[in-house]
């Protein structure tokens, strides 16, 4: 069992790293997010209520792994990406019915949710690099992030720099700020509520 761990975080890594070569501006780290920055992450999701949770740019699956394992059986996770190698792992990887993995951009989650039937989401994670993105494709991603929300909901960000802040504080009426250290980058954290 332990072997097959190894292996399976071995395809992980090197996926992740050839792509970070192929993209590093899309990706933003060449090895995928620690355990710690996960933990921090999720702790901020009410597992017994949650019942739609959106994730944008997932990559090889670090957080999405977790969220499937924290999940209600009833629950639907959608997973948004754009890169097309790692939809396709995903898509082999992860057996599991409440996994809808959607090739495309998180500009258009509110799209995305209504083809399938989802009204709103009661979180939103986000790894994804906002300030390397044009300013109009960051706007909308935000906006439209907020706007998808169920009351009480959470958008989750993460990110390498706090360049996001007075983005995410514009949308945003209460933004909380945190920071996990071990993670390589170590990551600035943004836990934002309409």
């Amino acid at each position: 069992m332990q072997d097959k761990m190894r292996s399976v975080r071995s395809r992980q890594a090197l996926l992740f790293a050839q792509n970070f070569l192929k993209h590093p501006k899309m990706i933003g780290s060449f090895i995928p997010s620690s355990r710690y920055l996960v933990d921090r992450l999720l702790g901020e999701i009410n597992w017994e209520t949650a019942s739609t949770i959106v994730e944008y740019g997932p990559g090889v699956g670090t957080i999405t792994s977790q969220v499937l394992r924290r999940m209600r059986p009833d629950a639907k996770l959608i997973v948004i990406e754009m890169n097309k190698d790692f939809v396709q792992y995903l898509r082999a990887t992860f057996d599991d019915e409440r996994l809808h993995v959607v090739h495309g951009s998180a500009e258009h989650v509110r799209s995305v949710l209504a083809k399938l039937g989802i009204d709103g989401a009661d979180a939103v994670i986000s790894g994804i690099p906002f300030t390397v993105m044009p300013k109009h494709v960051r706007s909308r991603i935000l906006r439209d992030s907020k706007r998808c929300l169920h009351e009480g909901g959470k958008f989750i960000v993460f990110q390498f720099t706090g360049a996001v802040l007075p983005h995410l504080r514009s949308e945003f009426s209460n933004v909380r700020v945190g920071f996990e250290p071990l993670n390589i980058l170590p990551a600035r954290l943004f836990f934002c509520h309409p």
